[in-house]
């Protein structure tokens, strides 16, 4: 009887076998075999470097100021910012400026980037005109 019981005891305790060591499938790799990728900006602002930029962002603001440096993300550095004020009630731009000077511009909220020189204002052609 003795062997029987050793033999129930031993195919308890060692019959299970492995069953704690496991969990190697799909166990996420080191990272090494990944490349970096560099991102590329979309516009080449190089030759805008040290000239005066107006930009216009998503909230509806616009300043211009002398671009002083960016990168592939469109963060802009700008020095001697002045920034257009807008009428409160009906959102079009006043004759009101603020001087604000150095400002990084978050290239997220960036719409619009054109250079100051040679920027006229036109009327809109799309307003019917009366006569």
């Amino acid at each position: 009887m003795a062997d029987k019981k050793s033999a129930a005891s031993s195919n308890s305790t060692g019959g299970g076998g492995g069953g704690g060591g496991g969990g190697g499938v799909g166990g996420g790799g080191g990272g090494d075999n990944k490349e970096k990728r560099r991102k590329e900006s979309i516009l080449d602002l190089s030759k805008y470097l040290e000239k005066t930029i107006r930009v216009k962002f998503s909230g509806g603001r616009e300043a211009a100021g002398v671009l002083k440096g960016y990168d592939p993300l469109l963060n802009l550095v700008l020095d001697n910012t002045i920034e257009f004020l807008r009428d409160p009630d009906d959102y079009k731009l006043a004759d009101d400026t603020r001087h604000l000077g150095l400002v990084v511009c978050r290239g997220t909220s960036v719409v619009l980037i054109c250079p100051q020189d040679g920027m006229e204002s036109i009327q809109n052609p799309f307003i019917a005109q009366e006569g």
